[in-house]
């Protein structure tokens, strides 16, 4: 296994063929009007960032930093292919996405995720993200939950 991760353009076709999966995995699981979803279009914008990871060049998993203002960015369409699940692949994704946040400045970044993936919930908390109230526009419901990391560290007590 040769896992690559790096910043890659949207409109590409194995790129739209993972966020078609991407896709149909959270419609499976959450009613359409809870799905939140960023097309390739979407993310072909300067506002997005998107890190793909790739084994042996195959198109494995993704995850984007999209910028909001106010010093907050958001982690969007996070996902790994089944094949690839467990190894850690998706950490390493949130690890590029926060690194480029605070390379950028972002103070905040937030996420909104399914009430049903709990595979996801312990990526964000390895990560040291922590659950919070419905983060950005996003309503408040029972099928999301809602995940903040501060990225500005608090001052040493004196």
């Amino acid at each position: 296994m040769a896992i690559t991760i790096a910043a890659e353009p949207p409109l590409q076709d194995d790129i739209r063929a993972l966020i078609g999966e991407l896709n149909e995995t959270l419609l499976a699981l959450t009613p359409p009007e809870f799905c939140f979803h960023m097309t390739a279009e979407q993310m072909a914008t300067p506002a997005t960032t998107l890190f793909v990871a790739r084994d042996d060049g195959q198109v494995v998993a993704c995850g984007a930093l999209h910028r909001h203002g106010d010093g907050v960015a958001e982690v969007k369409r996070m996902y790994t292919r089944s094949s690839h699940r467990g190894q850690g692949i998706g950490g390493l994704i949130v690890e590029r996405i926060e690194a480029l946040a605070r390379e950028e400045g972002f103070s905040r970044l937030v996420l909104e995720t399914g009430d049903r993936h709990p595979a996801a919930w312990a990526v964000y908390e390895r990560a040291g993200f922590t659950r919070c109230g419905p983060v950005l526009d996003y309503p408040d419901s029972k099928w999301s939950v809602f995940y903040e990391k501060n990225l500005i560290a608090a001052p040493a007590a004196a």
